[in-house]
C-alpha cells in the first residue's frame, strides 16, 4: 500500500477515536489496528513511525506502544 494511503487510513481511525468521550483514544486506535490491520500493514505503519511518522495524527503516534509488532518485524 502506498505510504499516503496508509497514513490516510490510520488518520481516519484516529479522527474517529478523537471524537469519542474519554481519554482512551490511543488505546482505541491501537485496538482497531491490532484487530483489523494485517501484519504487513502494521509493519508498514511501525516503519513509517520509526522514520519520523510524517503526516500521522497524534493519536496514531500515541497508539504505537500498544500496536502489536508483527512476527516478521520482531
Amino acid at each position: 500500500m502506498s505510504p499516503e494511503k496508509m497514513v490516510m487510513m490510520a488518520n481516519q481511525i484516529a479522527t474517529f477515536f478523537a471524537t469519542q468521550p474519554g481519554d482512551d483514544g490511543a488505546t482505541g486506535v491501537a485496538t482497531h489496528i491490532n484487530d483489523f490491520w494485517e501484519p504487513r500493514m502494521r509493519a508498514q505503519l511501525l516503519d513509517h513511525v520509526e522514520a519520523g511518522g510524517a503526516g500521522l495524527h497524534e493519536l496514531v503516534i500515541a497508539a504505537v506502544p500498544e500496536i502489536r509488532v508483527p512476527a516478521e518485524k520482531a
